[in-house]
């Protein structure tokens, strides 16, 4: 078998409607559990501020306290306070006693709590209400109704539709069909004990691998994953599709296999990893439910009884940052990594070139350590990232190739501002720059203050689907549940925010979905009454710094976007015309400018210009074509895209911007700008 298999792309169910025989279900239950049984007490509510207000922020200490004073008994875990449930059998208006089961978990950071006995799970506001419910004796109600207890029933009635109509894979009649689909999948080498531990099926019809999600409490079937292969020239692409939708499914893979005395646990980022590991070295193995995309914080009191966590998420340096952000929710000092190498590969790959895995995991570095005392300790992450270059310089963006010449790719823990003109299109641009890395996993907290999420949503959605969807409204549906599939988020504020509140919502959203991609439209917003008394340059100078600051300490990409000073509108655009002082260039690692020639007409109108690039210093220009159809920028692929070269300071045309086609180039010109060569300065 020669595919290798890579990082599983997710693809919208448009298999699953046929597969059940109607629409698509649409789950709407968040917290494992069997649908139809146990009521289930959800309060869920926004994650993200609204305008009225905050979500209200928890320390630690005040969750201890509140606990103490109410009389309910605790114990620290890792990244969770356990006590007995205040919602399992007994008297309403006593404190649960110290000798009942420590079912409940609440999250240390969020203070969210999840019952495991009960499924029972809201904010720690929802907490504090129940507990003053239970001393007036009130029981509480389920808030599973209506539509939303209907949609649980319909996906769970669509997994066992599916579900019944798989076959076990080592049931197959022909044992010629059993062992080509073992190689199309790469699992020639997974035994059929380890497929039947865990359950894998094959569903002929859609030539998938199905993948069930039981409940750990009680082993009922809660929704299910399909995966199958598409073969795209000389390559191989596992296409994903679950039930429910990937923003509801939340399957720890194998979870109902563990058994209360387990103690170590390797964390994997796909099913087959998970069904290798286990045959090679025997230990507990679980398969995150969205890879290294997210670590959803509800699974995590699932993952409180294990002493050491190995996390092998896959064999990428996009795993490998993934495995070092998941660390720090399930707490560093229990957690150790494999680092990506050609000797250590995905399991699955790892077991298929007779790798020895046990090894493997015994060298897996620890997550933390006290300090660096030598260069013993970062010379194997030095020649990680001179063998990978490629990855290191980040993801790459599919629709501005032009970008990737100069940028190299989008990195995390860095800060690029973005600047422009009034009306050059800003906003249009930078929602498709960021719904172009969206679309390849990188999750995004949108922050627009200038222009309302329903109409930013809007411009999204166009620029996805790229074409007015106004005269084709039949296929909205289609677009807009292809569009929901992706890590995309927004904050809710709008118009003037204090900054304090916005840091706190972004790391709220860092926790909760592992955001790596920040987009702030605009800076100016965030000067807000506050600052009124205070100069607007220092103020700014502080907000730039909150940015910098929370970029490098949360390995997360901030995209700034700042307004520049009020200029000749013939004259183009400098790093100088940043609005502010000369901080806002001086702590980015990017700046990128749009530049507008209003007195031009025709292609060559618009072209961005990054003026700065820390990663390797390759500046330069390219030009944009918009199409108002569409909403985008990106390049239609008619033409070939010439990439101009920044002249040196020395040169008489140092100054000067690109004319654009409508000006002849020198002799020789054409030739180096065809090469789109770059240069550092």
């Amino acid at each position: 078998m020669a595919a290798v298999p890579l990082r599983p792309w997710r693809a919208v169910g448009r298999l699953l409607p046929l597969l059940c025989g109607g629409t698509r279900s649409k789950g709407a239950s968040l917290s494992p559990g069997a649908p139809g049984r146990l009521p289930q007490r959800r309060y869920k509510k926004d994650v993200l501020p609204s305008p009225d207000g905050p979500v209200p922020s928890v320390s630690i200490t005040e969750i201890r306290q509140y606990l103490r004073a109410q009389s309910i008994p605790f114990h620290d875990g890792y990244s969770c306070l356990h006590t007995p449930s205040l919602f399992a059998d007994g008297r309403e208006d006593q404190p649960p006693p110290s000798s009942a089961p420590y079912t409940l978990f609440i999250d240390k950071t969020t203070g969210s709590f999840l019952c495991t006995a009960t499924l029972a799970e809201g904010t720690w506001q929802d907490f504090q209400a129940h507990v003053e419910l239970r001393h007036r004796g009130v029981p509480a109600a389920s808030s599973v109704v209506g539509a939303e207890e209907e949609a649980a029933r319909q996906v769970h009635e669509d997994a066992r539709c599916i579900w019944d109509r798989a076959l076990p894979l080592w049931q197959l009649l022909d044992e010629e069909e059993t062992s080509h689909t073992k190689a199309t999948f790469g699992i020639s080498m997974v035994t059929d004990a380890t497929l039947k531990r865990f359950g894998v099926r094959y569903l002929r019809t859609a030539k998938a691998l199905v993948f069930p999600w039981f409940s750990p409490r009680d082993a009922t079937l809660k929704g299910l994953k399909l995966l199958r292969v598409e073969k795209k020239g000389d390559g191989t692409t596992y296409v994903e599709e679950t039930l429910p939708r990937f923003d509801s499914y939340r399957n720890l893979f194998g979870l109902h296999l563990l058994g209360r005395r387990d103690t170590e646990l390797v964390l994997t980022g796909w099913e087959l990893d998970a069904l290798a590991l286990h045959q090679a070295t025997g230990v507990v193995s679980l398969a995150l439910p969205r890879g290294t995309t997210c670590l959803p914080p509800v699974l995590l009191p699932y993952l409180e009884q294990f002493k050491r966590i190995t996390l092998w998420l896959g064999e990428d340096l996009r795993s490998w940052e993934a495995a070092k952000l998941f660390a720090r929710k399930l707490n560093l000092k229990r957690c150790s990594l494999v680092r990506p190498g050609n000797l250590q590969p995905r399991p699955l790959e790892a077991l298929n070139q007779g790798l020895n895995l046990t090894k493997i995991l015994r060298d897996a570095l620890p997550a933390s350590h006290k300090s660096i005392i030598s260069f013993r300790q970062l010379r194997e992450e030095v020649f990680g990232e001179l063998v990978n270059t490629e990855q290191v310089a980040g993801v790459k963006w599919a629709r501005f190739p032009d970008l990737n010449r100069l940028l190299k790719g989008h990195r995390r823990g860095e800060l690029t501002v973005f600047t422009g003109p009034t009306g050059s299109g800003k906003t249009t641009f930078i929602s498709e720059y960021a719904l172009d890395l969206c679309m390849q996993g990188v999750c995004t907290l949108w922050g627009s203050f200038e222009i309302n999420n329903v109409r930013l949503a809007k411009i999204m959605l166009t620029q996805f689907a790229a074409q007015r969807l106004e005269d084709q409204l039949e296929l909205y549906d289609e677009w807009a549940d292809r569009f929901e599939d992706l890590p995309l988020y927004f904050m809710t504020f709008h118009g003037q925010q204090n900054i304090k509140t916005v840091i706190d919502t972004m790391q709220h959203a860092v926790y909760m979905y592992d955001i790596t991609h920040v987009v702030v439209d605009n800076l100016q917003f965030m000067m807000g009454h506050e600052h009124l008394s205070v100069d607007r340059i220092a103020a700014q100078d502080y907000i730039v710094g909150a940015f910098r600051k929370f970029a490098t300490d949360n390995a997360c990409h901030i995209t700034l976007v700042i307004h520049p000073r009020k200029e000749d509108d013939e004259k183009e655009l400098q790093t100088a015309s940043i609005f502010g002082s000369a901080k806002a260039s001086q702590e980015a690692d990017n700046v990128l400018i749009l530049q507008d020639r209003k007195l031009m007409t025709g292609p060559g109108k618009r072209y961005l210009q990054v003026s700065k690039n820390r990663f390797d210093g390759d500046v330069g220009v390219f030009p944009l074509d918009f199409s108002k159809a569409s909403l985008t920028f990106s390049s239609s692929g008619k033409s070939k895209v010439k990439l101009k070269k920044m002249k040196e300071e020395k040169e008489p045309s140092a100054k000067k911007a690109p004319e654009g086609a409508s000006k002849k180039a020198p002799e020789g010109a054409s030739k180096k700008a065809s090469e789109g060569a770059s240069k550092k300065p």
